[in-house]
């Protein structure tokens, strides 16, 4: 298996932030909790007794993690993906004008 070691500057957002609430606080507002997230983002780390035991998500935000997990589990992706950010630092790549003309863009 390919692993690489791929760096990439990410700009961290409110979405990625854990909010904790108490599973019996979270139990009595189970219902309220898809708009709670829908409206905030983020995620909400259940806990028990302080030590958190369930994430509570979107459902959008739970298929992107998903979905980056494919891409991350993809070899030939991530190969490419180091390349290009490889290619992009060292200034490599071929010009946008010119990819746009071979491509007829």
């Amino acid at each position: 298996m390919l692993y690489l070691d791929v760096h990439l500057d990410v700009q961290i957002d409110s979405k990625i932030m854990l909010s904790n609430i108490p599973i019996t606080e979270a139990r009595n507002e189970l219902t309220s909790l898809p708009e709670k997230l829908a409206q905030q983002g983020g995620t909400l780390a259940i806990t028990r007794r302080g030590k958190p035991v369930l994430a509570v998500m979107t459902w959008e935000h739970y298929e992107a993690i998903l979905e980056t997990i494919e891409i991350l589990g993809d070899e030939n992706l991530m190969a490419n993906l180091h390349q290009g950010i490889t290619e992009a630092k060292s200034a490599e790549g071929i010009d946008w004008e010119l990819a746009k003309r071979e491509l007829d863009l």
